[in-house]
């Protein structure tokens, strides 16, 4: 089963819908539409614009192969990483500046 596939059958189930449902809301057969699912068959851009508008989604959402909670981890996890980032740089002003100081100190003498 491919990507686009195992993603079609992931939104069949989650709206409760056998294939039966989903086939004749696309006015194909079952096993036509069995076999977008197994990825035996490939599928037209009319046929995905039509499935897309089915499950509510843009073609772009539909052909995506990440999800929005990969996709939200991700965003955390730089957001995390940014907020060390700062950190990090703070600390090396602060010791530009120790240096700095140390050295007018030192020339002061």
């Amino acid at each position: 089963m491919n990507t686009l596939g195992k993603k079609i059958r992931l939104l069949r189930h989650q709206k409760g819908w056998s294939q039966e449902d989903v086939a004749k809301r696309l006015d194909i057969s079952i096993p036509a539409f069995s076999k977008i699912e197994t990825g035996i068959t490939d599928v037209n851009l009319s046929r995905l614009n039509q499935i897309a508008k089915l499950f509510n989604l843009s073609l772009v959402q539909l052909l995506s192969t990440s999800d929005a909670n990969e996709e939200k981890e991700k965003f955390e996890e730089i957001n995390e990483l940014n907020q060390k980032l700062q950190v990090r740089e703070s600390e090396v002003i602060d010791l530009q500046k120790k240096v700095i100081d140390l050295y007018e100190q030192l020339h002061k003498k």
